[in-house]
């Protein structure tokens, strides 16, 4: 092996029952429906449809002890979508999570010879 022209790569998500729970993708869908107040339109700033948004949110609920993703119906705004404070909890641990994954990757390409 040429040194260098190697490294240590990998992707990091939770999984519950065999099923993928929390990574990358849910974390960005969750930090936008917080910032938008929408799942349709964090939906739209990832390029996701809205369905597709749906079922990662119904899986996310779904699996959890409590919802992440709390919806309104209707009101004075026409309803909307919020983060739990277990959502941000899991959203600030997973980051974490990553960053040690990130030094355990690189540490291992550096042990490549």
């Amino acid at each position: 092996m040429k040194k260098g022209a190697f490294k240590v790569n990998g992707s990091l998500w939770i999984e519950g029952d065999g099923q993928r729970f929390f990574g990358p993708g849910p974390v960005e869908l969750l930090e936008l429906i917080e910032k938008t107040g929408s799942i349709s339109k964090a939906a739209k700033g990832m390029g996701m449809s809205y369905k597709k948004a749906w079922e990662i949110v119904s899986r996310i609920n779904g699996m959890s002890a409590e919802p992440f993703v709390v919806t309104s119906i209707g009101g004075e705004d026409g309803g909307g979508s919020t983060i739990s404070p277990e959502a941000k909890e899991m959203i600030a641990w997973y980051g974490e999570l990553r960053d040690r994954f990130r030094l355990f990757l690189e540490r291992e390409s550096a042990g490549l010879k």
